[in-house]
Parts: C-alpha cells; sequence; structure tokens
C-alpha cells in the first residue's frame, strides 16, 4: 500500500498527464492545457491573483527552455514554489493559534 507521500507523487503525475495528452506535444502542457489545468486543478491560486495575465506569466516563468511548452521537470516547479508559500501560511497561522 503507498504512502501518503507515494500517493501525493502519483497525483501529481497523473494531473499533469491527463492535461498533457490534451492536444499537440504529448508529455507537455501547451499555454492552453496549462491555463486548463490551473483552472480546474488550482482555482483557488489563481481565483488570488489580481493580474490577469496571471497564467500568460507563469508560463513565461516556467517555461525556461523557451520552448513554448512547459514539461514535468519546469511544472513541478511551480507545484514546489506553491507549496513553499502554502507552508509559509501554514507555520504563520499555527504560530498564531499557538498564541491563543
Amino acid at each position: 500500500m503507498p504512502s501518503e507521500l507515494e500517493t501525493a507523487m502519483e497525483s501529481l503525475i497523473k494531473v499533469f498527464h491527463r492535461y498533457a495528452s490534451r492536444e499537440g506535444k504529448t508529455g507537455t502542457l501547451n499555454r492552453r492545457e496549462l491555463r486548463e489545468l490551473m483552472e480546474n486543478e488550482l482555482s483557488n491560486f489563481l481565483k488570488s491573483q489580481k493580474d490577469p495575465a496571471a497564467v500568460d506569466k507563469i508560463m513565461k516563468d516556467l517555461d525556461t527552455n523557451g520552448d513554448g511548452q512547459v514539461d514535468f521537470e519546469e511544472f513541478v516547479s511551480l507545484v514546489v514554489g506553491l507549496s513553499i508559500a502554502c507552508e509559509q501560511c501554514y507555520q504563520m497561522h499555527m504560530k498564531k493559534a499557538c498564541k491563543k
């Protein structure tokens, strides 16, 4: 039976490939696929963005090799960055909870 972390890793891989296989080059996300993934899988994050061009900016930042596609390694950097930000919020929340 897989551990909780192994299950989370499997989920991350499955979600990426579900969107990456929709059109164009298999195994990468184009701009439209990245937008669909973020709208469906990261909707709370996307709603918190004030900039309507947020997905385009994220795409530009993630596409480190400049091929107009986001591969799994590039995608994982987004997940890592968001996870770090969420963990920092979690720490702040826990500090406030401990003070009560």
